[in-house]
């Protein structure tokens, strides 16, 4: 099964494979409803025969070669510490995702379906992130589906950081870095991932402002017309966009930006975990002037310091 997406960029939608994770619990079986944002997904496989890494964790199930690529296989029921009922196997399947320019692959117990749904109608998890369990505590949002039923979309990305499979690569010579001054704003639901952006534009010499998703970013801009007026892209210098957020995306988020006269001059790049080039093509036509997959410090400095002093001019 090979996914692709149909949306349009500034649509402030997405959409999901909707995935199954069942538990067993004494006599009763337990459905689990999840959600990952098609744009990771490669594509849907049979499980394959693996072949396992010893001295592994055991919920990194082994390795199979896919067309040339080795890819590492994670059982997401073992790492969310589920117990399967019997015979699961059977009907399990393998999402193979991309994602941080790298290639994963997540067994579920079942594929259902791809799922359109509006970003207004994904609640931020908030309340889960306290959660003691794993399960809770990587889930970025929630959103209600037929039947009541709550369908909860997977931080794929704290998941592998979580495993030892990705590390953001967080290191620059700090002293070639260029010095700049003004303002940036900095849109990510992930507290993880601001705090990384916000360390860098600061190692730049900018002062730094938070939003949690699109429309507190729209929030922030307000807030800064009423401050700056016409002044304000003076000031502004450069807007850092994660693309997946509840609420308001990033494309939309930039699209409502281009719309508005006031915010001429502003220019804005996306930071996101989605990879491959029909991404970066999609970020251009939100207007985006770079789009880069989280995260690498010199390429983010370099083309923050490049976009920066093209405005400059």
């Amino acid at each position: 099964m090979n996914i692709e997406s149909s949306l349009k960029v500034g649509s402030n939608e997405m959409e999901l494979v909707d995935f199954r994770i069942f538990k067993q619990e004494d006599d009763k079986v337990y459905e689990g409803i999840y959600g990952i944002n098609v744009s990771k997904v490669r594509e849907i496989i049979k499980l394959p025969q693996l072949t396992e890494l010893p001295g592994t964790p055991e919920f990194i199930e082994g390795i199979f070669d896919l067309r040339s690529v080795v890819i590492p296989v994670v059982n997401l029921a073992k790492w969310m510490k589920i117990k399967q009922p019997e015979q699961m196997e059977k009907n399990s399947r393998v999402i193979i995702t991309e994602f941080n320019n790298m290639l994963i692959g997540f067994i579920v117990h079942e594929a259902k379906r791809i799922r359109r749904i509006s970003w207004a109608d994904i609640e931020p998890a908030s309340f889960m992130s306290n959660s003691s369990s794993i399960e809770g505590s990587k889930i970025t949002g929630v959103t209600r589906i037929e039947g009541e039923n709550v369908l909860l979309i997977l931080d794929l990305e704290s998941v592998v950081q979580d495993l030892g499979l990705y590390e953001p690569d967080t290191k620059f010579n700090t002293t070639e870095i260029e010095k700049f001054s003004g303002l940036a704003l900095v849109l990510d639901d992930s507290s993880t991932a601001r705090k990384i952006v916000k360390e860098a534009l600061v190692n730049m010499g900018f002062n730094v402002l938070e939003a949690m998703d699109g429309e507190e970013g729209l929030e922030k801009l307000e807030e800064l017309y009423e401050l700056y007026g016409d002044k304000i892209a003076k000031n502004l210098k450069i807007i850092v966009s994660d693309v997946e957020m509840p609420r308001m995306d990033g494309f939309h988020f930039a699209a409502n930006v281009k719309e508005d006269g006031r915010f001429i001059g502003i220019p804005i790049i996306f930071n996101s975990s989605i990879s491959g080039h029909f991404s970066e093509d999609r970020g251009v036509e939100a207007g985006g002037e770079a789009y880069l997959v989280k995260f690498k410090a010199s390429a983010f400095y370099n083309e923050v310091a490049r976009i920066v002093r093209a405005h400059m001019k």
